[in-house]
């Protein structure tokens, strides 16, 4: 925790007296994303058991998550603005997470192909210290096109994508799984809606420009 507050220190110094931002993720993807705005900021994993709840709805499931990652890291920096951002993809109601593994990321495409997703991105925004909470979840339908086994290892033996949610890396190869992407917000399947995040900070006190 020492260390985490020297960070902190550092952070809020580099703000400009505006409150130190943290996103509460180690996601590579997300703070890649949330670097587009050109803001200060550290990142912090929240320790949060992904699990889901007994017949808990993919949407459900997202915006929990994400909630649950902002206040874990909120109740420590209480002085801080935190991110929390959880993505769950929704296939027919059965929630879709990382696989992990291989060979999991392989049945998973098998299940996808053909089908149309649903991609829940949630993002909430907590400051403790001025009692703010706000959290909005981004849903992207996604329509998969019904590609061979032979595909699907090719695309997973070139993108690796283990560490996305239903291995679809959109932003790399894994565009060409896809027939077609609805959605108001492109980051949002990458894994954080800078549209509304955005909002959320402003609302937050967090100037952008």
């Amino acid at each position: 925790m020492t260390d985490i507050n020297h960070q902190l220190h550092d952070l809020l110094a580099l703000a400009q007296q505006q409150r130190p931002l943290v996103l509460a993720s180690t996601s590579r993807y997300r703070k890649e994303l949330l670097e587009r705005l050109r803001l200060p900021f550290m990142t912090i994993a929240p320790e949060v058991d992904e699990t889901p709840l007994l017949g808990e709805a993919p949407l459900a499931l997202a915006e929990r998550l994400a909630l649950a990652k902002a206040n874990a890291i909120g109740e420590q920096l209480q002085a801080a603005v935190v991110i929390g951002s959880d993505q769950v993809a929704d296939l027919n109601g059965q929630p879709l997470g990382k696989p992990g593994t291989h060979e999991r990321a392989v049945a998973q495409l098998q299940q996808m192909r053909g089908q149309t997703l649903i991609f829940h991105t949630s993002v909430a925004v907590v400051c403790p210290a001025d009692g703010f909470s706000q959290q909005h979840t981004a849903s992207v339908r996604v329509r998969f096109r019904d590609v061979s086994d032979e595909a699907i290892e090719k695309y997973l033996r070139a993108e690796q994508p283990y560490d996305c949610a239903g291995s679809a890396k959109s932003e790399g190869l894994g565009i060409a799984l896809l027939d077609a992407i609805d959605s108001d917000d492109p980051t949002a399947l990458i894994g954080l809606p800078l549209i509304h995040t955005a909002r959320m900070l402003r609302a937050a006190g967090i100037s952008l420009f």
